[in-house]
């Protein structure tokens, strides 16, 4: 019988031991190199206003509500641009009824004349034009073509511009109880 061999032992370079004393080190990403660890502060709460202090409520005022009756302020800068526009443009007889309160349908109609169906175009123009840059809003016009009677609706304010013959005829006035102003006396005449 034969004797079975006994293994043999591999000839290998000894290891190094690793002293127990040296500290291990871990490896550190670039990222965790870069970036260093903080910890995150608690959501801080919102700091409380200061108190008002309440102010002592008058007992014998009350609060004003605005008259449904009367124009608005740019109303009233509308109306006043529209009565200057006719004077810069010679209209006659101009006449401006006030409506607030009484119908739904403008605050003032203006009832204005001119002496030819050119210059009652020409003033209902210039009065749509100098409205569209006042307010930024195209007024509609109505009749300009003809130039018998030209309607501009600004809106809250309804112009009527009339030639004297149809204005006479129509009397628009009269029908909102207003007085109708005479055509001026020619005193050359007499």
């Amino acid at each position: 019988m034969a004797k079975a061999a006994a293994p043999k032992k591999a000839a290998t370079a000894p290891k190094a031991k690793a002293s127990a004393k040296a500290p291990v080190k871990a490896a550190k990403t670039p990222a965790a190199a870069k970036a260093p660890v903080v910890a995150k502060p608690k959501a801080a709460a919102k700091p409380k206003a200061p108190a008002k202090p309440k102010a002592a409520k008058p007992t014998a005022t009350k609060a004003v509500k605005a008259d449904p009756n009367r124009p608005t302020a740019a109303v009233e800068k509308l109306h006043k641009l529209i009565l200057k526009s006719l004077d810069d443009d010679k209209a006659e007889e101009v006449v401006s009824i006030p409506l607030a309160g009484k119908s739904s349908v403008a605050d003032y109609i203006v009832v204005a004349s001119g002496r030819s169906s050119r210059q009652v175009g020409a003033i209902a123009e210039h009065l749509a034009q100098r409205i569209a840059e006042a307010t930024g809003h195209k007024a509609r016009i109505e009749g300009k073509n003809a130039g018998d009677w030209v309607l501009i609706d600004a809106g809250d304010i309804v112009v009527h511009i009339f030639r004297p013959e149809v204005r006479g005829f129509y009397r628009l006035e009269k029908m909102w109880g207003v007085d109708i102003p005479e055509p001026a006396a020619d005193t050359a005449a007499a």
